[in-house]
């Protein structure tokens, strides 16, 4: 599978594209929504994971523009923010799966499988992933 991993904190998207590589994925990461766009503009990917606070261009703008270009683009939402609402309302319903941070690598996988109906890698530990946004 190809994925996305868009993230402003260096060391989640680092972390997260190191796991979904391990897990047999292809990642590609990057730390704005500007250069995210113009790489789903460019080609299509089977996920993108975003997280949505974020300087500049929040996660929830990059959603529907990615929704005007790829209507059909699985999307997942990772955000430290605790009030799930306040995110939905934000998203207003544009993504397929949400996850909160920390997340550990089995609530990574549980959700991909979700979104994408199937798993990652059984073999990878469970590491917590954490940041700020």
């Amino acid at each position: 599978m190809n994925v996305l991993v868009v993230d402003d904190e260096p060391s989640v998207r680092k972390s997260i594209a190191l796991l979904l590589k391990f897990a047999g994925h292809a990642a590609e990461a990057v730390g704005d929504c500007e250069t995210a766009l113009a790489l789903v503009a460019e080609r299509p990917f089977e996920l993108v994971m975003t997280d949505f606070s974020m300087p500049g261009t929040r996660g929830d703008e990059l959603v529907r523009h990615i929704r005007q270009l790829r209507p059909g683009q699985k999307i997942i939402m990772a955000t430290a923010y605790v009030d799930e609402s306040m995110v939905l309302k934000h998203t207003s319903g544009g993504v397929d799966g949400l996850l909160f941070k920390p997340f550990s690598l089995e609530d990574l996988k549980n959700e991909i499988a979700r979104v994408m109906g199937h798993t990652c890698s059984s073999e990878v530990a469970k590491v917590p992933i954490s940041s700020g946004g």
